[in-house]
């Protein structure tokens, strides 16, 4: 079953093992999933999302509540200080902009809403002003919290978990191998170990990585399986939307028969993780249905950080509805 011209029921045949408790791992072959049929894998990769997580569709929602100026070098990012695009720069939103932006969201049926700062880590009186603004959400709002400030420590993370927050963001972005060509201003094992202190404290992790960088596929293959070995519960998928001003800004955008490979692919890899559609979605046709139907169970909705969104809250949850899949109900 692990051979590179692996034949189509044998796609089929794996998810029925992996349903049955099977688990790929290091020692398996996984070459077969760069060349085997697209659609069968896909349809493989639907039938392990329908057992392992269900038709429900968690939507997550996002505010960047702190933008530019980032000391990290990240090549793939609006954002860092070290290269020249026309990001917005600002330091920590007014509470109440966050608290009006979480009532939105609650009100039109998203499951979760975050924070998501710019910088290498959130510290000081603007950690201080997150803690106060999570603990008012958690008052007056019927929504879960999730927060992206970068690499906190365990005693951060205790605090964000009793202020009300019940999942932290944290993507490793890449391969251990690739993770180097990417970034140079912090380390791999640094995100490892923000991720291990997430799952020590009892959060909801959440971490993914971005696609059409340069990598190959190997690369694909080595992140989803980091991502099992830790445990993730969440894991984004972004495609690249190269940036003017950034690295990568020349590079030619991924296709979306390659996203919805990677897509299966981890759900293969991570069979109870939600596989969530992130950045890139434009990429994707009516704003990835396909994907839905070939792995994912979870997608980011409304505004993107620091690209353009393609898609509405409600416009997701039309399509969503369209082919059969359930979200929480609006509000309003």
């Amino acid at each position: 079953m692990n051979r590179e011209d692996m034949r189509q029921t044998d796609v089929l045949a794996l998810a029925d093992e992996i349903i049955a408790g099977r688990r790929l791992g290091r020692d398996d072959d996984l070459g077969f999933f760069e060349k085997c049929d697209l659609e069968e894998l896909c349809l493989g990769a639907d039938r392990l999302r329908e057992h392992f997580t269900g038709d429900k569709v968690d939507l997550c929602s996002i505010i960047n509540g702190r933008s530019g100026r980032c000391p990290e070098d990240c090549k793939y990012c609006a954002q860092s200080a070290h290269h020249h695009t026309e990001c917005e720069i600002y330091d920590f939103l007014p509470e109440e902009e966050i608290l009006d932006a979480c009532r939105m969201n609650e009100q039109e049926g998203v499951d979760r809403f975050s924070i998501v700062t710019a910088g290498r880590v959130l510290s000081g009186e603007e950690f201080e002003k997150a803690i106060h603004a999570y603990e008012r959400m958690r008052a007056e709002c019927d929504i879960e919290l999730c927060a992206s400030f970068g690499f906190v420590t365990k005693e951060q993370l205790i605090r964000l978990k009793e202020a009300g927050v019940t999942s932290y963001h944290h993507n490793i972005e890449t391969s251990r191998r690739n993770f180097q060509n990417i970034c140079t201003t912090h380390s791999f094992d640094m995100k490892l170990q923000t991720l291990k202190w997430v799952k020590e404290v009892g959060l909801y992790a959440c971490s993914g990585g971005i696609i059409g960088m340069g990598e190959t596929w190997e690369d694909r293959v080595d992140m989803a399986l980091t991502l099992s070995e830790i445990g993730v519960d969440s894991i984004p998928i972004n495609a690249l939307m190269p940036i003017p001003g950034t690295p990568l800004e020349h590079l030619e955008r991924i296709t979306e028969p390659q996203i919805r490979r990677t897509i299966a692919m981890f759900r293969y890899i991570n069979p109870e993780s939600d596989i969530r559609l992130a950045a890139g979605r434009a990429l994707l046709t009516n704003d990835g249905e396909n994907a839905f139907q070939g792995g994912a169970s979870a997608t980011i909705t409304g505004n993107m950080l620091t690209t353009a969104a393609c898609a509405t809250i409600r416009s997701d949850r039309a399509m969503l509805k369209k082919i059969g899949r359930s979200v929480k109900e609006e509000k309003i």
